[in-house]
C-alpha cells in the first residue's frame, strides 16, 4: 500500500515547497468547494469518507500519500482580527486610568493545523495557535508568551465504516453541546457561546482537555463518551479562594483533591449526517447540504467544586446538561438562499451559587473596587465581562438567512443574523442576564475570507451597596453595548 509514496527526503521537500507555495489555489469557485472539505481551521471535511478517494485541486493544502489520496496530510490556517468599540463596564480603569470606551485591535483566534490519514484506519490531528491576543494581553507580564498547542490526538477506526472510532490525547471532544466543540472557521455568528465551552481555562486549556474517547455513527445517531483527566484549577494561573460567609456559601473549582470527568453526547440526525473527520461541528454550511437534527449531552465530575474554608470544606459534584436543535438547510436552489437556526437549553450546576464573569479578549485590565458586584463571582469584572457561567440555566438560541442571489448580486454574500442568551443563575439573586447580537457576514469568498460586523448587549451588575463592594448582594446596571467587525481568513 506504501508503494506509492516518495521517499522520505523527497517528501520533508515537497512539505516545505507546501508552506511556501499556501496561495496556490486552482478553480474559481474555490469557496464553496473548500466548504465542503474544510469547515473551519479545526478543519471538518463535510463530503463522507467514501469521496476520499477522489481528492480535487481546489482542496486547498492536501499532499497524497498514496495514488488514490485516500491517505493524505493537510494544513491549514486561521486568522480572525477584530475591530472594536467597547462600551466598558462601570467603573473601568486601563492601565491605572478610568475609560468609558475602549477601542482596541486584537487576534481572536489564530491558527495552524496539521491532519494526517496515515493509513486506511490510522488519523492524526494536531492544532497549534494563539487566542484573544490585543494590547491587554500578556501571560506572566510577557506579551510574547501567547501561542500554545491545541490539539494532539491519535484515532484509530475500527471496522470498514464510521461505526466505531477509538483516540486519546488533547481533543476538544466534549459530552455538552454542539458549541462545546465548535468549527471557529464556520460561526454562523461572530463568536460562538462561550458560556457552552464550560470549564474554559478553568480545569483545560482552551476547552481542551486530555482524555480518551470512542465516537461513531450507527444509523441516524451520532455518538461521542469521553473519560477526561481535567488539569489542576492550581495551573489555570489564578484562583481565588473560595469566599466564606456565614449566611451564604459560594463554590469554586476545588484544588483539592483529583476526580476524572466523564462525558457522553448523542445526536439523532434526521437529515443528511454531519461530517465525523473530526470531531468539531459546523456554524453554518451555507446551504451546502440540508442538516437538521436534535441532541443532549451531559459532564460528569465528582468532587469537582467545594466551598466554605478548611474548619467547614464541603465537595461537591460538577454536573452540567443540555439539550438542543440545529437546522442548517438550502431553501432554493435556483436562488440559493439558505436557513441555518439553533436552540438549546443548558442545566449546569457547579456547586452552590458558583458564578464566573469572563470578557472576550478583554480591552481593560482594572476597576474601581467601588463598582466592584458582590463576592460571590469568580474572575474580573471590568471591560467587557459579564457573568457568563455559573449554576442555574441558560437557553441559546441563534437564527441566520443567507440572502438569494439577484440580478444585482449573483452569488450568496450576506447573511444576516441574531443570536440571544437568556440565563438565570442563583448568585444573581434573581436578576436576569440576558445578552442579544444583531449582525451580518459578507462573504467574499464563503468562509474562507469574510466579514462579520456584529452590534452586542449586554447586562452590567452593581454591588448593592455602592461602595460596600464586600456585600454579595448585587443590582442591575446599565446596558452596555459592543460593536465589532471582524475579518476572517482561512484555508
Amino acid at each position: 500500500m506504501f508503494g506509492t509514496m516518495i521517499p522520505v527526503p523527497r517528501f520533508g521537500f515537497a512539505l516545505f515547497n507546501m508552506f511556501c507555495m499556501i496561495g496556490v489555489y486552482k478553480g474559481t469557485n474555490g469557496a464553496v468547494t473548500c466548504l465542503e472539505w474544510i469547515e473551519n481551521a479545526q478543519i471538518n471535511p463535510e463530503t463522507p469518507d467514501s469521496i476520499l478517494s477522489t481528492p480535487k485541486p481546489e482542496e486547498g493544502i492536501r499532499y497524497k500519500l498514496n495514488g488514490s489520496g485516500t491517505r493524505y496530510i493537510q494544513i491549514t490556517f486561521l486568522n480572525q482580527v477584530w475591530l472594536r468599540r467597547n462600551q466598558n463596564n462601570p467603573g473601568t480603569t486601563v492601565e491605572g486610568l478610568p475609560q468609558d470606551i475602549s477601542c482596541d485591535i486584537g487576534l481572536r483566534r489564530t491558527r495552524m493545523q496539521l491532519l494526517a490519514q496515515l493509513t486506511d484506519r490510522v488519523f492524526f490531528n494536531m492544532q497549534y495557535g494563539q487566542n484573544n491576543f490585543n494590547s491587554q494581553y500578556a501571560l506572566g507580564g510577557n506579551r510574547k508568551q501567547a501561542a500554545f498547542l491545541h490539539d494532539a490526538v491519535c484515532e484509530y477506526r475500527i471496522g470498514p465504516a464510521n461505526q466505531l472510532k477509538l483516540g486519546g490525547g488533547l481533543t476538544i471532544i466534549n459530552g455538552l453541546s454542539r458549541f462545546s466543540q465548535p468549527a471557529i472557521g464556520s460561526i454562523l455568528s461572530l463568536d460562538v457561546p462561550v458560556f457552552a465551552q464550560a470549564t474554559v481555562d478553568q480545569t483545560d486549556e482552551f476547552s481542551r482537555k486530555l482524555s480518551v474517547y470512542a465516537r461513531g455513527q450507527i444509523g441516524r445517531f451520532d455518538y461521542r463518551v469521553v473519560l477526561s483527566d481535567p488539569f489542576p484549577i492550581s495551573s489555570s494561573g489564578g484562583y481565588p479562594a473560595p469566599p466564606y460567609k456565614p449566611d451564604s456559601l459560594f463554590s469554586a473549582f476545588s484544588p483539592v483533591g483529583h476526580q476524572s470527568q466523564s462525558q457522553l453526547y448523542l445526536i439523532y440526525q434526521f437529515g443528511t449526517h454531519e461530517s465525523h473527520i473530526t470531531p468539531y461541528m459546523a456554524g453554518t454550511r451555507l446551504g451546502q447540504k440540508r442538516i437538521y437534527n436534535i441532541a443532549g449531552g451531559i459532564i460528569h465530575q465528582k468532587n469537582a467544586m467545594w466551598n466554605g474554608i478548611s474548619s467547614y470544606r464541603q465537595f461537591e459534584p460538577m454536573l452540567l446538561w443540555a439539550i438542543e436543535g440545529y437546522l442548517d438547510i438550502p431553501l432554493n436552489q435556483d436562488r440559493g438562499n439558505a436557513l441555518s437556526a439553533y436552540l438549546g437549553y443548558f442545566n449546569t450546576n457547579y456547586g452552590t451559587r458558583y458564578l464566573r464573569y469572563n470578557g472576550i479578549m478583554n480591552p481593560a485590565n482594572g476597576q474601581d473596587v467601588s463598582f466592584v458586584p458582590g463576592t460571590g463571582r469568580q474572575g474580573p469584572t471590568w471591560g467587557n465581562a459579564l457573568p457568563m457561567m455559573g449554576t442555574g440555566q441558560t437557553i441559546y438560541a441563534q437564527f441566520g438567512y443567507l440572502l438569494p442571489k439577484s440580478k444585482l448580486i449573483q452569488a450568496q454574500k450576506l447573511m444576516p443574523y441574531a443570536t440571544a442568551t437568556l440565563s438565570k443563575f442563583d448568585a444573581l439573586n434573581g436578576l436576569p442576564m440576558t445578552t442579544w447580537n444583531l449582525g451580518c457576514n459578507y462573504f467574499i469568498q464563503g468562509h474562507q475570507a469574510k466579514l462579520t460586523l456584529d452590534w452586542l448587549s449586554r447586562p452590567t451588575f452593581l454591588p448593592e451597596y455602592p461602595g460596600n463592594a464586600g456585600t454579595s448582594g448585587m443590582k442591575a446596571g446599565p446596558r452596555k453595548c459592543t460593536l465589532t467587525l471582524q475579518f476572517q481568513i482561512f484555508f
